[in-house]
């Protein structure tokens, strides 16, 4: 069970109520002769026992560290405070602090912990006005020791404040670090899962495409070279894209990925990128128009448009298949279905592009992608 970082603070809180209570009640009957009000002063010390059971329950429970019992607390504290006026006389303050005044610093000290530090500060400056009002109420003469009181609450309060908002931010980064740790777990579970399954059809599509020959074996080369990158992301031991040294033509990449039904237009100059950049687009169009050769029927014709400015490049995959319903892509997403998101979209967003998608009920769909001009190397016609 995670009690969280500042419950000792709390536990602290209730332990000095605790002792403070202990030194009133000393107090009260080492000057009991300047008492008006015995059994007065005794109902105060009990309301003071009964709210120290009390607040160190509710503070006890974080749910509950709010506004309310803030506020509930600093009222019996004044009140108890304001409350020595019917109990003692005059010489009692000459002789012994009002009857909750150390027991007050846990009022400021909870101030400090639920509010902050300037909350805690303007408690402690509220009790002593309070402490002079009530001297000046009762006749009593204001001493050294009642300033003294005030700058030790006001210590406490922004010690305890500044503390607690430290145990806040350490808790939440905890809380961040067990949450990518979580993550991180998960990640590994699924590369296992990856490793029991998918790899394996991989290396068997590899094997038998080899043994069968003809267009198998290319198909079999295909899922090898697959295998090959999925069990080095898995592992761990890809290389970062932006490690990849030198430039690629994108156009001579786009004009790989032609065939009869891929038509594939471009400068006739190279367009020259940095590699990963390259090859990162070459691929998101490849996701394109592999999501048009599951999607739509057989022999649906595509067509890639390159331009280049010089504000960047634009990769347009315009095909006449059946179009894309309107949510599908986001139905897809929560099935789990992240080819599209992660191939293409996740790609794009990676080298700071855009995607946008224009599709309808048999309208077809075009996908434009735009990059802008990267700032290590420029778009070259």
């Amino acid at each position: 069970m995670n009690l969280g970082f500042d419950v000792p603070l709390w536990r602290t809180f209730a332990l000095y109520r605790a002792v403070a209570l202990v030194h009133a009640v000393v107090l009260v009957v080492q000057h009991h002769e300047h008492l008006t009000r015995p059994w007065t002063a005794g109902g105060v010390l009990a309301v003071m026992a009964l709210w120290t059971l009390v607040s160190a329950r509710l503070y006890a429970r974080p749910h509950l560290r709010g506004r309310r019992v803030l506020t509930a607390d600093l009222l019996v504290a004044f009140g108890c405070l304001f409350a020595t006026a019917l109990a003692a006389g005059p010489h009692y303050l000459t002789q012994a602090a009002p009857l909750s005044a150390y027991w007050f610093a846990g009022a400021v000290l909870a101030t400090g912990a639920v509010a902050g530090v300037r909350a805690a500060v303007l408690v402690a400056f509220l009790y002593g006005l309070g402490d002079l009002a009530l001297r000046e109420f009762m006749g009593a003469a204001v001493t050294g020791a009642t300033l003294r009181g005030v700058v030790l609450l006001l210590l406490a309060g922004t010690a305890v404040g500044y503390m607690a908002g430290v145990a806040h931010r350490a808790e939440t980064r905890f809380a961040r670090a067990v949450e990518l740790e979580a993550r991180m777990r998960e990640r590994e579970q699924i590369a296992r899962s990856v490793h029991d399954s998918v790899l394996q059809v991989l290396a068997l599509v590899h094997r038998r495409g080899e043994e069968a020959g003809g267009e198998a074996a290319e198909l079999g080369r295909m899922a090898g070279e697959q295998e090959a990158l999925l069990r080095a992301l898995v592992s761990g031991t890809v290389a970062p894209a932006q490690d990849v040294p030198g430039t690629a033509d994108l156009c001579e990449l786009l004009r790989g990925q032609g065939s009869a039904l891929v038509s594939v237009s471009g400068p006739a100059d190279p367009v020259e990128l940095p590699e990963h950049i390259a090859r990162e687009l070459a691929a998101a169009v490849r996701a394109a128009l592999d999501n048009v050769a599951v999607h739509c029927p057989e022999g649906t014709r595509s067509w890639v448009l390159l331009e280049h400015e010089e504000t960047g490049v634009t990769v347009s995959v315009r095909d006449e298949g059946p179009g894309i319903a309107e949510g599908r892509l986001e139905e897809a997403r929560r099935e789990g279905r992240l080819g599209f998101t992660q191939s293409l979209l996740g790609r794009v967003h990676d080298l700071g592009g855009t995607v946008e998608v224009v599709s309808g009920p048999g309208e077809g769909t075009e996908v434009e992608i735009r990059l802008p001009r990267p700032r290590s190397a420029g778009v070259r016609a």
